[in-house]
């Protein structure tokens, strides 16, 4: 699907040669291998521009700023970057009504002064933010980044949610002032983005002091308050979204960028009286223990504790050794930047030593045992199945373990038994307990998308298990069953039971099983138009049409029918 495709696939950079090289010298073909080496290919290289890929674990490489500073450490000729934000002046503020919470709950901001703005770094400044959007910010759908001359505004600035009929302003680039729909129906941008409002009894707004409109995120700046110049010296940015830790790992982003421009970054104080108050940008390092035995074992190199903080330096990481009381040798530190997206555990920090140690110098080594290698049965039952189903136009899909208890909710309004994450840096902060939960929420997101599309995946799905079915070293011991599962979703105007029944009459005649289908009521389905999958008299699955609530939930138009059931069903 196009609109899955969008989330996983490189970003190409594209920078001024001229501008590269007077930050990190000139482009020859042993600099082109070391930027390749970092984990940044070269795509390609002419006289005016350089353009590398940019891999989507990476959204702070996406400017010349960041990506010469990471270069440059890498070279080992730039120290492990330190930003200086000052302290908030009167009337730095930022207030978040209780208005705007249904829609757009969060912002962080920060002003900078002292810029010295040319159209280099104004289109430098906008790509990156354009980037950001459809990288990190999923397409302004969990992040929209403002960026304000501050001259235009007066502070405080205020974030509330305004009612259609309350709100005029002069969008980018029109001619007269238009009210937040018509701005959805009417002006380009708008009607791009109109999907991330759809359905909103208020719209998110930003005003100043002198009820001066701002922008409406996530669509569109104010022409008279939003639009930065080669005059503009002073700016105030702002990351409005619904995850918090996005939107200041985001913020974090551009001041990293921003900051090697020259100029001042102040903090700035949000207050909300919903969440808390806080003070933003934090540009402070987050700090993860690990061990250089891990490393060690995991890279199958010798590493001493010297080795590894040099190898992290090459990656813009500062790493000490542990000074916590009953640490042992080999305990260490690592201090993340703020600007890092990336780096969440220990094997994140070994894939960055691998990095900086070169991949062309690990020495390949044959193991000293001998084997007969087979595949996996159930990786070959999954290879016959994907090919059956491939035959019949369908496209595989791969989807998060984790999802969100408002998507499972959409579907299963009554499921409250969730296995949650500890201390999730992302929302997705519960185990999937289905797999048609992912398959509706693809559907959903590829809405522009032609019809028919037809869907399928194989993958694991968690519950929690009961204390009778504790087996001990049946591996539930964790108190969480897995289970392998296949979906297939199909959607179209005219979609019906019999389409997804001929599906499965071809899938277990393939397959050699003999199956059968009996009525059941399932509330994810529509009634009379439900069955349960039965394989040698044992219930495997669950198939139908599904039910016009769920359809709703998910802004789904079309009639959709889809089919849920457990793998090793599929061969008796």
């Amino acid at each position: 699907m196009d609109g899955l495709w969008e989330k996983f696939k490189m970003t190409i950079l594209t920078m001024n040669r001229k501008e590269l090289e007077k930050r990190v010298g000139k482009v020859t073909d042993k600099l082109e291998k070391r930027i390749t080496d970092m984990g940044t290919p070269i795509e390609e290289v002419t006289d005016a521009e350089v353009e590398v890929e940019v891999f989507p674990n990476r959204p702070d490489l996406l400017s010349l700023e960041n990506f010469a500073r990471a270069v440059n450490q890498f070279a080992g000729k730039e120290k492990i970057a330190k930003f200086k934000i000052l302290p908030p002046q009167r009337d730095f503020l930022v207030t978040i009504d209780r208005s705007v919470k249904a829609v757009r709950p969060y912002t962080v901001c920060a002003i900078v002064k002292g810029l010295r703005f040319d159209d280099a770094k104004i289109k430098d400044i906008v790509d990156l933010q354009e980037k950001l959007h459809n990288s990190i910010g999923r397409k302004r759908r969990k992040i929209a980044i403002g960026i304000y001359p501050l001259d235009k505004i007066k502070l405080p600035v205020r974030f509330v949610g305004r009612k259609n009929e309350e709100v005029k302003f002069l969008p980018l680039e029109s001619k007269r002032e238009m009210s937040p729909r018509q701005i959805l129906r009417g002006h380009p941008t708008g009607r791009e983005y109109a999907h991330l409002l759809e359905g909103v009894d208020v719209f998110p707004i930003f005003i100043d002091a002198d009820d001066e409109v701002l922008s409406m995120p996530p669509i569109i700046n104010s022409e008279k308050t939003g639009r930065i110049s080669e005059n503009t010296r002073d700016i105030f940015i702002e990351c409005s979204g619904h995850n918090l830790i996005y939107l200041k790992k985001c913020l974090s982003i551009l001041i990293a960028s921003i900051s090697e421009m020259g100029g001042k970054v102040y903090a700035m104080r949000i207050r909300d009286a919903k969440d808390g108050d806080l003070v933003t940008p934090d540009m402070s390092n987050e700090e993860l223990k690990f061990r250089v035995e891990d490393i060690e074992k995991t890279l199958g190199i010798s590493l001493n504790e010297k080795d590894v903080k040099s190898y992290l330096a090459k990656m813009g990481i500062f790493a000490r050794k542990s000074e916590e009381r009953g640490a042992r040798g080999g305990d260490m530190v690592a201090e993340i930047p703020a600007y890092r997206t990336d780096i969440l555990h220990w094997i994140d920090l070994t894939e960055e030593v691998a990095i900086a140690y070169g991949y062309d110098n690990f020495e390949a080594e044959l193991p000293e045992i001998s084997t007969v290698a087979e595949e996996d049965p159930v990786d070959r039952a999954k290879r016959v199945i994907g090919n059956v189903l491939a035959g019949l136009e369908m496209l595989e899909c791969s989807s998060f373990h984790l999802t969100t208890k408002k998507n499972v909710k959409k579907m299963h309004y009554e499921f409250n038994d969730f296995i949650e994450v500890e201390a999730s840096k992302t929302e997705r902060d519960v185990l999937r307990m289905d797999l048609m939960t992912n398959m509706l929420q693809i559907l959903s997101e590829n809405s522009d998308a032609a019809y028919p599309q037809k869907i399928f995946e194989m993958g694991r799905v968690f519950g929690k298990v009961c204390s009778e079915e504790l087996v001990v070293g049946s591996g539930s011991e964790t108190g969480v069953i897995e289970e392998e599962r296949l979906a297939i979703a199909m959607i179209d105007e005219r979609m019906g039971f019999t389409e997804i029944k001929q599906v499965l009459d071809y899938l277990f005649k393939m397959l050699g099983v003999e199956y059968e289908i009996e009525d059941v009521e399932d509330s994810n389905y529509i009634v009379g138009r439900c069955g349960k999958i039965l394989v040698e008299g044992l219930e495997i699955g669950r198939v139908g049409e599904i039910a016009p609530r769920v359809l709703r939930n998910w802004k789904i138009r079309m009639p959709t029918v889809g089919c849920e059931m457990k793998l090793e069903g599929l061969f008796g």
